[in-house]
């Protein structure tokens, strides 16, 4: 008889397993608001090591379906959306609404990963993940970060790495 397969609670940890990448989970009591701060705030690391992840939409709210992308940047940072944009290829982006957001992607504002998206989209990281051996991102739900490199993480999700941060 095979041996049973653990079932990964969050698709994003599915995703990690089944590709047989290292990480480590970490999990933290889940803030209300700022998710990413208090992220790591709990995690004691510093925040710009903990990556927020956004949904931006790059129809920029025009025309009746939506094509959304994922922006993964410091949650010590905002995003410039004219930066991200330009890491598209598009015009112009907005951020997308929580409901298209949640819709897309299967998370919960606040809960959204990079990895094991419902319906896969572009991605870009912040150009800052390079200057870390490891990064956090959340791993699918609140409270639920993962630890990975970002090599990982761009080869997972076929992300662009590029300058996305407004400082």
């Amino acid at each position: 008889m095979g041996k049973k397969k653990v079932h990964a609670a969050t698709p994003a940890l599915k995703v990690l397993e089944e590709s047989q990448t290292r990480y480590v989970t970490h999990c933290f009591s889940a803030g209300t608001s700022h998710f990413g701060q208090e992220a790591a705030e709990a995690l004691q690391v510093s925040p710009e090591r903990v990556f927020k992840t956004l949904m931006v939409d790059l129809t920029a709210g025009v025309g009746p379906k939506r094509k959304l992308a994922v922006a993964c940047l410091p949650v010590a940072y905002q995003l410039s959306l004219k930066k991200a944009a330009a890491a598209l290829g598009v015009p112009k982006v907005t951020m997308a609404d929580p409901h298209d957001a949640s819709k897309s992607s299967g998370y919960i504002p606040g809960g959204i990963s990079p990895l094991g998206q419902k319906t896969p989209v572009p991605t870009v990281l912040d150009e800052s993940a390079q200057l870390f051996d490891t990064i956090f991102v959340s791993g699918g739900k609140r409270g639920l970060d993962v630890e990975l490199s970002a090599d990982d993480l761009v080869h997972l999700t076929n992300a662009k790495v590029a300058d996305i941060a407004a400082i």
